[in-house]
């Protein structure tokens, strides 16, 4: 579960105030037998090399254009083939990671814990940027630039041939930030980023806000009831963005019109997937929840994996899928929530929400393990 820290102007203060966590943590549900739908394989795997336990909410993966990007938490990037698992190449930054890597398929990005942005292209840095604060969020590189959303509510977009900062826009906020990755991404010609408890669409070329839309209000009479931050991993269906903020609640907008459709109270603290129809989510116990996309009604709740640890959940190639601390991959029916196939990728725990490549989904375990997996 992430944890807070207290945010100023240009710096992060990182004492820790607060985890989200029990005295004592519940017990796992225990796996029950079920009727697999579907036969499931292992394909190519490759050893990356250990992860950060602590920073399992901030470390990701980036596919762009056939290239699948990983980096360890000791700073090891390696870029390979995502549908043979061929290692194109990898460097060694020897520098620990608080975000993970972002990429173009040609151009690499990731984020120092000592504040450094650092980009890589063919196993060589190009160049290096000292940011002003701490950032938790995975850079985007996009257009020829690399877009940077620090801690202190900062956006920065830098060339990402030269690194030359190109602008910067700072909004305030509460003192506190959630310590977990948050919204920088895309829709059309606009940079969507999660700022507090709002949505706000940028332009690329100046960070000058379009349009911003609330997707998670402050509640509570102290700071951290009061924190409202949205984390990542957005569902887009067309012109409907849904998301999440932290242990409040999940909210889909229309982009196009710049206007909500619907929210609804949720507890959780990872992002959303889903389909045409559905949306699908897991609450921060382990409940599965898939709804109505164009109304918010609940289609179905699952108590089936509750306490497992659960990684965000990905519904692609006609498939949802969802990983747990324990190290099982569990196939869920979209239409009802049943356990359809499961598997044990290793015991340390899958780190990462599962990617589908092609006909595979790639598998990141806290041991550093990737591991293809293939489901019929």
């Amino acid at each position: 579960m992430a944890c807070l820290s207290y945010a100023t102007t240009g710096i992060l203060l990182m004492g820790l105030v607060a985890c989200s966590s029990t005295p004592k943590k519940p017990s796992p549900t225990a796996l029950t037998d079920f009727k697999p739908l579907m036969s499931i394989s292992k394909g190519w795997s490759v050893q990356l090399g250990p992860l950060d336990p602590d920073a399992s909410a901030l470390l990701s993966h980036n596919l762009t254009e056939g290239r699948l990007a990983l980096v360890s938490g000791s700073g090891l990037l390696m870029v390979l083939d995502a549908e043979t698992g061929v290692e194109s190449w990898r460097h060694a930054l020897n520098t620990p990671i608080a975000a993970g890597v972002g990429g173009d398929g040609e151009r690499f990005a990731v984020i120092s814990k000592a504040n450094e942005l650092i980009a890589i292209s063919n196993a060589k840095v190009i160049w290096r940027v000292k940011l002003p604060a701490s950032s938790f969020t995975s850079p985007l590189v996009a257009g020829g630039r690399v877009f940077v959303l620090t801690a202190d509510r900062t956006v920065m977009a830098f060339d990402g041939a030269s690194g030359q900062r190109l602008w910067s826009q700072q909004r305030s906020g509460d003192p506190l930030v959630l310590k977990q990755s948050g919204i920088l991404t895309t829709f059309q010609d606009r940079l969507l980023v999660g700022l507090s408890g709002r949505l706000v669409a940028m332009n690329p070329a100046n960070g000058v806000s379009m349009s911003e839309l609330s997707i998670g209000s402050s509640r509570g009479t102290n700071e951290v009831e009061r924190l409202v931050d949205l984390v990542a991993g957005v569902s887009r269906v067309n012109h409907v963005i849904c998301a999440r903020a932290f242990q409040t609640s999940v909210t889909c907008i229309d982009a196009l019109k710049g206007s909500n459709l619907w929210t609804r109270a949720s507890q959780g603290h990872v992002g959303l997937t889903g389909s045409e129809t559905q949306l699908f989510g897991a609450e921060s116990d382990g409940k599965l929840v898939a709804w109505q996309r164009n109304n918010g009604q609940v289609a179905w709740q699952s108590d089936a994996l509750r306490f497992r640890g659960l990684t965000a959940p990905n519904w692609a190639g006609g498939q949802l899928l969802v990983g747990d601390s324990l190290g099982w991959a569990h196939w869920i029916d979209a239409s009802n929530g049943q356990t359809i196939g499961r598997m044990q990728v290793d015991a340390s725990g899958i780190a990462m929400t599962p990617l589908r490549v092609g006909k595979n989904w790639v598998i990141v375990t806290q041991s550093g393990l990737v591991q293809a997996l293939k489901a019929e």
